[in-house]
């Protein structure tokens, strides 16, 4: 069977975002020097995050509130009112932030539109990765928009199915080993890790370097010529 479905990662795979993150959790450790050391904060920040997932889900509003927690845990009563409305206001620049496009999405998305049909299939708030695909300009090159709360086997199963395909029919490209390469293995697809500069521990796993259906690529552009040889 050839490829008939390319399923597409949006953040750090079509557009900058765990830049955004890491510059603000930096803005954040500056806010709370007066309480603790920068790599304290960064710690206890990313626990919060973890422990939080279940109740708040991926994405920049999730992020707030596990700021807001952690700068309560670190620094108690002592913590100041001025401080928890400059988080608030790091938050909203977060989710205002323009969209900062990676380097030759365009044509890599003209390529991919000739071997099959394009879906992109990205989690995180639903509101926010909506306003970032229209700011985007890039909403006419899918076939469809799928925003989930995470990405599962089951997940890429269901996908592949509502747009007519078999799994090994389909192909999933992104920047995370955990979310876009490991289920979609699992669920009979071939996978394309591109790695970003920046990965977000909670993304990182090991590569499944000898899996057939697994390959690595240096950018989005690459992933057409290996479409052809599948």
């Amino acid at each position: 069977m050839t490829i008939s479905l390319i399923c597409l990662d949006a953040d750090d795979t079509l557009w900058h975002n765990e830049t955004i993150f890491r510059r603000t959790s930096e803005a954040f450790a500056d806010l709370l020097a007066p309480f603790a050391d920068a790599g304290t904060v960064a710690e206890r920040l990313e626990a919060a995050e973890h422990r939080n997932l279940p109740a708040y889900g991926y994405g920049a509003k999730g992020f707030v509130l596990s700021m807001i927690e952690t700068a309560h845990e670190i620094a108690g009563d002592k913590l100041p009112p001025a401080t928890v409305a400059r988080i608030l206001s790091l938050g909203k620049d977060m989710l205002s932030h323009p969209v900062e496009m990676l380097g030759g999405v365009g044509e890599a998305l003209d390529a991919l539109a000739e071997r099959g049909s394009l879906i992109l299939l990205t989690k995180g708030d639903l509101y926010h990765q909506e306003a970032k695909l229209a700011a985007s300009g890039l909403g006419e090159c899918f076939s469809g928009v799928e925003i989930v709360s995470d990405k599962k086997a089951d997940t890429y199963r269901r996908v592949f199915e509502r747009y007519g395909a078999a799994p090994e029919q389909a192909v999933m490209a992104g920047n995370s080993m955990r979310s876009d390469i490991l289920p979609a293995l699992e669920a009979g697809a071939y996978a394309a890790f591109i790695p970003f500069e920046i990965v977000w521990s909670h993304e990182a796993a090991d590569a499944p370097e000898d899996h057939p259906r697994y390959r690595e690529l240096a950018t989005l552009g690459e992933l057409a010529a290996w479409i052809d040889t599948l």
